[in-house]
């Protein structure tokens, strides 16, 4: 299955596309070597906020915790068909999910579609809890490529340590309906992740939820580690697997973020974030907006992408990551991936 997605991905690039991105990658390439925000093309990755709302408490979700200063709301659709039309045809990836269920958007299949009709390569990422027999249907007739569905835990008494009001048995019930839509309707898309939030509480139950996968046809299984807020002197939620966690332990007991903090960012270059009102952040890690470089009701995308506030906040990752504080909890890099056939 995962050949499929490779070649389902590989048929919808373009020359546009292409020299799209290598202008980037070389902008980038230029800017950590030079230490100037030289940037070329435009993002090739993006990520669109259908909604803020969501039907779980997560204790490390601001959408869960309801905690959001910024405001909250859905994406309209007249809005995004713009977005797309302007980006759409040098965009490679898009994300349909930031904060919040995108499964809550009312419209949420047709946002898949408009992007799917323009052969841009569509994401989503769900904790399945709407995936009825029709919203599954709806979903592959859309054209999403690709759904991650969020699974932390194989048993109900581990799923809700961290997926607080949430059921385990309808994250089942709504694979089993994709699982099974996709095969009445013989389509080879979308193609489905579990991921794994390992935390402390979950741990055990990592070879349990390759299994299950197997059992319920899904393509592959993602383990992803967990983003804490409060990780200086320890927090429940974290693994005791050094492996699986983001963090280590100093001598003196408290803990800081494994990664080295380097003064260069490839999502800088090649993707970013826009929420739901249209306000452009740098990317996943600034959950609550508190860094925007831009509104798309009041200027175009181009003009954003190449204003003098990006160019800032580029300059700012290229002298030093450590005084941005959204940066100084990234972890990318710390992902592992298994393949379930």
């Amino acid at each position: 299955m995962k050949l499929n997605d490779t070649f389902n991905f590989l048929s919808k690039l373009s020359p546009a596309k292409v020299a799209n991105a290598s202008a980037v990658l070389s902008s980038y390439y230029l800017a950590k070597q030079s230490g100037r925000p030289v940037q070329w093309g435009m993002p090739f990755n993006v990520s669109v906020e259908p909604t803020t709302s969501c039907n779980l408490g997560c204790p490390e979700c601001p959408s869960g915790l309801k905690s959001f200063t910024r405001p909250t709301g859905n994406l309209e659709y007249d809005f995004y068909k713009r977005l797309i039309d302007e980006t759409g045809e040098k965009l490679i990836y898009l994300y349909l999910y930031f904060q919040g269920e995108p499964y809550m958007h009312p419209g949420f299949p047709e946002l898949v579609k408009y992007a799917a009709q323009k052969k841009i390569y569509t994401v989503t990422s769900t904790n399945a809890h709407f995936l009825t027999e029709r919203k599954a249907r709806e979903t592959v007739e859309s054209g999403l490529d690709r759904i991650i569905i969020s699974i932390d835990g194989t048993t109900q008494e581990t799923y809700q340590q961290y997926r607080v009001g949430g059921s385990l048995e309808k994250v089942i019930e709504g694979t089993k309906n994709l699982v099974r839509m996709r095969r009445e309707l013989k389509s080879k898309t979308p193609h489905i992740i579990f991921q794994f939030l390992v935390v402390k509480p979950n741990q055990h139950q990592v070879e349990d939820v390759k299994r299950l996968a197997k059992e319920l046809g899904v393509d592959e299984v993602k383990l992803k580690t967990a983003q804490l807020y409060d990780f200086k002197d320890g927090n429940n939620l974290m693994p005791t697997i050094e492996e699986y966690s983001r963090y280590k332990k100093n001598s003196n007991g408290t803990y800081q973020i494994k990664n080295e903090l380097l003064n260069h960012c490839w999502k800088l270059w090649h993707s970013c974030v826009i929420t739901w009102d249209g306000k452009i952040v740098p990317c996943c890690f600034d959950k609550d907006a508190q860094h925007q470089l831009g509104d798309l009701h009041t200027k175009s995308f181009a003009q954003i992408w190449q204003s003098d506030l990006y160019r800032s906040f580029r300059s700012r990752v290229l002298k030093s990551r450590a005084e941005i504080d959204i940066c100084t909890n990234c972890s990318e890099g710390t992902r592992v991936w298994y393949d379930v056939g």
